[in-house]
């Protein structure tokens, strides 16, 4: 294995994703991305989709919803995520600063930076990049700690979270004309970073002992 886009082929003949959708993360491109990335820190992702199913039945899944619900509505509803006080505190700051710096979710999309989201209490540069790539559509890969195990099975290991992302998103763009043709088609760099990201994780579920 000598770069990530060789990672990304072993990956793909597994067909990890065969019946997953286009960009991996359910509700790509949508708020209830944004408060996904927040609400998974900590917890499996069945429990998110619990506290999600909550939001959505009291009308929360909305900015300005969120911004001006009650604390104890909002913790009660994201209680299956775990850490509900820190978390509903954090969801409900977040959500009346983005209010406050890009009045509107899509405005927020187009203009909001890594440094703004790293700046905000709770976001950290995964949950960041989550964010980025996921929510905003942007060109970031998402590197976690199934990323990290993975690649220490190939020999590679990384002080920082960035020197990770760095070598996996190197190996793409090197090769990014070789992946469009074996894709077939004219794929994104941002859908291409979602599916890598994702055919890491789910390759990881299935084979937790790597």
């Amino acid at each position: 294995m000598n770069n990530s886009f060789e990672l990304l082929i072993f990956l793909k003949q597994k067909e990890l994703l065969k019946d997953a959708p286009k960009y991996w993360w359910p509700s790509h491109g949508g708020f209830e991305t944004l408060i996904g990335a927040i609400l998974t820190q900590n917890t499996k992702w069945t429990n998110v989709e619990k506290s999600i199913a909550n939001l959505m039945q009291l009308n929360l899944l909305h900015l300005e919803a969120m911004a001006q619900s009650d604390i104890g509505v909002l913790t009660y509803a994201i209680t299956p995520s775990g850490f509900k006080n820190q978390k509903s505190k954090r969801l409900k700051q977040l959500c009346n600063n983005i209010l406050e710096t890009f009045e509107t979710f899509e405005q927020f999309q187009e203009e909001v930076s890594r440094e703004w989201l790293l700046s905000q209490k709770g976001i950290g540069l995964e949950t960041a990049d989550a964010i980025l790539c996921y929510c905003c559509c942007r060109e970031e890969m998402v590197v976690d700690k199934y990323t990290q195990r993975l690649v220490e099975t190939f020999g590679y290991t990384f002080e920082s979270y960035e020197e990770l992302k760095a070598w996996c998103e190197y190996g793409i763009n090197e090769n990014f004309d070789k992946i469009v043709q074996l894709y077939g088609y004219n794929i994104t760099l941002n859908e291409l970073y979602c599916r890598f990201h994702g055919k890491i994780v789910e390759f990881m579920k299935i084979n937790p002992r790597v």
